[in-house]
């Protein structure tokens, strides 16, 4: 009876372990997706008085540090308790290997003391937005030479003409609600109207 208490232990300790490292996983997946988010739309500022160069970034697909993204990823692992054994991208997101730092320990049950606990998490960046880009603008067509403009008198003061104001931009819409952009006060919406991250499996 004695050793089948510690073989019981033994498994639950061991399950403990397990769910420890899956958390740590999980933790460091949505660190990294999060950081590459962030990144998305700081990039997205960096051109929002261009919206011809906007769709990359709606559609999630913008160049983006990786590096840094997975070093989030390292960060929260170790405060959960794991090391990353792999961190990669994947189409609109990441996947992420860790391993727990921490052992069965010592047990009668063979093998059982140098376990640790290994998980794998997948999250993935969803856009909330779809952009209906604006027509490029034509060049004008050339026109023949006017008459020529008389030469006006020196003391007249010409007229000053009122400078146009830039239009907002639209054609962004975030969760079926437009958004306009003030082009001499650009402000996109919260990262979080954006994009969605969540956990999924593998098998999805």
């Amino acid at each position: 009876m004695l050793f089948l208490a510690v073989v019981f232990f033994v498994v639950g300790k061991a399950a403990v372990i397990r769910n420890g490292a899956q958390t740590a996983a999980d933790a460091a997946v949505l660190a990294a997706a999060q950081d590459a988010r962030d990144q998305l739309r700081e990039g997205w500022l960096g051109v929002i008085d261009d919206p011809l160069q906007w769709q990359s970034f709606v559609d999630g697909d913008a160049y983006i540090d990786t590096l840094l993204a997975c070093r989030s990823a390292t960060d929260f692992a170790v405060s959960n308790g794991a090391e990353v054994d792999e961190c990669s991208p994947i189409e609109l997101g990441f996947r992420v290997t860790v391993h727990s730092t921490k052992k069965v320990g010592d047990s009668i049950v063979p093998g059982a003391e140098d376990q640790q606990g290994r998980a794998t998490a997948v999250a993935v960046i969803e856009p909330r937005c779809s952009f209906d880009p604006p027509a490029p603008t034509q060049e004008p067509e050339p026109t023949r030479d006017p008459d020529p403009t008389p030469v006006p008198n020196p003391t007249s003061t010409p007229s000053a003409e009122p400078d146009e104001e830039p239009e907002p931009i639209t054609g962004l819409v975030c969760d079926g609600e437009g958004v306009s952009i003030d082009p001499e006060d650009p402000v996109l919406p919260a990262v979080s109207d954006l994009f969605r991250i969540r956990l999924t499996g593998d098998d999805e």
